[in-house]
């Protein structure tokens, strides 16, 4: 298992006794911060299998999903990845830690503080496709296959007709 950690430097200070920042805020470009495969886990919004789930339809539509999260919820986007790994569905390519600077403006004032954020990548394990079905959309498998064919059927006739005019 490889493990990457990453800790931006410090900003410098300028005046320590009233502005500590204890890490330099995380700079992405949107292209970045919008990946398709990524998933940004809360430990307050949804349930831990929707995420569970969400991640084995990622991994079927992009081969990997990344898993991040910040504070408390580090620990649900770990136990996601580790029931995702124990039932043979996906390899860790990733793991990245870091500091990022907050603001904290509850108590009326500027406060700098730090969170700890984290980034799992997963991938497709070999066996992945032997154990999850593929997504029909809520159609049974004959109806996929009777779907499919019927749309071959309708291409092949389409050609002959243009091949005829």
């Amino acid at each position: 298992m490889a493990m990457e950690v990453a800790t931006p430097a410090p900003a410098p200070l300028t005046a320590p006794e009233r502005n500590i920042v204890l890490a330099a805020p995380s700079v992405k470009s949107t292209a970045e911060s919008h990946k398709k495969n990524r998933i940004q886990v809360s430990n307050t919004k949804k349930p831990l299998f929707f995420y569970v789930n969400l991640a084995k339809r990622y991994m079927q539509q992009h081969n990997e999903v990344e898993l991040s999260a910040l504070g408390m919820a580090i620990t649900t986007v770990v136990t996601i990845s580790e029931i995702l790994k124990n039932n043979g569905l996906a390899i860790e390519k990733k793991v990245l830690t870091s500091t990022v600077g907050m603001k904290d403006e509850t108590k009326g004032r500027m406060v700098q503080k730090a969170k700890a954020s984290i980034e799992i990548v997963l991938g497709k394990s070999d066996k992945f496709d032997s154990l999850v079905p593929p997504v029909t959309n809520g159609k049974t498998p004959e109806e996929v296959a009777k779907a499919e064919t019927d749309a071959a059927i309708e291409a092949q006739e389409e050609a002959a007709a243009a091949t005829e005019a």
